[in-house]
């Protein structure tokens, strides 16, 4: 067996409306389908499905503080929308990590509002 590519992912939500202005406002995806407990969001080359799950544990905030080592989703962004997203997560109180600078690229490390792990990647 050979895997092509990720075809999606899936997260939980505690709020799917919520949510769903997250991954559309901020992470520019767009809504694919809506059920009454899941969203589907399609981005380039890709997509997310939001599964509501009321009971999911609040999120720890002390997760962005040492990022790494710890499961997350990643995103390929352009070098330009990478800068631009730090402004954008400071302006929005969304909770990040500074840039991490691996030489030929950063990534930033976020979180979404029900704690999920995310990170940008932007090569130079």
């Amino acid at each position: 067996m050979r895997i092509k590519r990720l075809d999606h992912f899936g997260v939980y939500v505690r709020d799917l409306a919520r949510a769903e202005r997250f991954y559309t406002e901020v992470l520019g995806m767009e809504v694919a389908m809506r059920l009454p407990d899941q969203v589907l969001l399609r981005y380039e080359g890709g997509a997310c499905a939001l599964f509501l799950k009321p009971d999911r544990p609040p999120a720890d905030p002390a997760t962005i503080e040492h990022p790494l080592g710890k499961a997350h989703h990643a995103f390929e962004v352009s070098w330009e929308d990478l800068q631009r997203a730090r402004a954008l997560f400071e302006a929005r109180g969304i909770p990040h990590h500074p840039p991490i600078d691996w030489r030929d690229h950063d990534c930033l490390y976020f979180l979404d509002p029900d704690g999920n792990l995310l990170e940008l990647v932007g090569y130079r």
